[in-house]
C-alpha cells in the first residue's frame, strides 16, 4: 500500500526548504510518496520576504499562541486531505507528518488535538502549543531539538514530551549538542531511522 510522508515548513520558509530531506530518506520508505506544500498565508512579516505561514507570529504570544494554532486547522486540515487525495491515500494510518518550527507545531497540534491519527509525527526544533487536553490517538511522536536553539528554546521540546506522555502517547525525545534552530546530520538520521521503524520498511544498512 503506498504510503506519504507530508513535510511541513517553518514560518516565513516554503515547502521547497524541506522536500531535499526525501533523497536521503527514500531508500528507508520504499513505496512511499513524498511531499512539502508551502504554507496557506503569505508570510506577513516582511514584504522582503516571499516564504509562507502556517499561521501568522505577527504579536503572537504565549497567551495567544495556542488561539492562532486552533485557528489555522481548518486551511492545515485541507491541506493534508489534498494530498492525500493526490497520492490515493485514504487512511492517515498510511501518513507521517514531519515538520520543523512552526511545521512541527502544527504536527504536533494534529496529533495532540486528536484530529488526524496518522502512523507516525516528527517535530524538529518545534513546541506543543495545544491546550488540554491531549488526545491519545496512538502515534508515536519523535522530537528533535538543538540545545542552542535560540528561537524556539529546547525546554519545549521537553515539556512537549512530558505532556504527550502524560497523555499517553508513545515519544521519543532527542537533544542535539551545539545544534541551534535548524536540522543537521544526526537529526536526518534520527528521523529516518524512526520512520523506518514505525512507518516502512525495516533499513538495510
Amino acid at each position: 500500500m503506498k504510503k506519504l510522508v507530508i513535510f511541513l515548513h517553518g514560518v516565513g520558509s516554503e515547502g521547497a526548504a524541506l522536500i531535499g530531506l526525501a533523497k536521503h530518506w527514500q531508500a528507508a520508505l520504499p513505496d512511499t510518496a513524498f511531499e512539502a506544500p508551502d504554507g496557506p498565508e503569505p508570510f506577513d512579516m516582511s514584504p522582503h520576504v516571499s516564504g509562507h505561514q502556517w499561521f501568522s507570529v505577527r504579536g503572537v504570544t504565549a497567551d495567544n499562541r495556542a488561539e492562532r494554532v486552533a485557528a489555522a486547522r481548518p486551511a492545515f486540515d485541507a491541506t493534508i486531505r489534498t494530498l492525500m487525495t493526490k497520492h490515493g491515500v485514504d487512511d492517515p494510518a498510511q501518513v507521517a507528518l514531519v515538520g520543523f518550527s512552526q511545521g512541527a507545531i502544527m504536527a504536533l497540534d494534529a496529533v495532540a488535538a486528536g484530529r488526524w491519527p496518522v502512523a507516525a509525527a516528527v517535530a524538529f526544533s518545534g513546541r506543543l502549543s495545544t491546550t488540554d487536553p491531549l488526545a491519545s490517538s496512538g502515534t508515536p511522536v519523535l522530537l528533535i531539538h538543538g540545545r542552542d536553539d535560540d528561537v524556539i528554546p529546547f525546554g519545549e521540546t521537553e515539556a512537549a514530551a512530558q505532556r504527550l506522555s502524560a497523555a499517553g502517547v508513545a515519544v521519543e525525545a532527542h537533544s542535539l549538542d551545539g545544534l541551534g534552530h535548524s536540522i543537521n546530520a544526526v537529526g536526518v538520521r534520527l528521523g529516518r531511522d524512526f520512520l523506518s521503524r514505525k512507518f516502512g520498511a525495516p533499513l538495510q544498512i
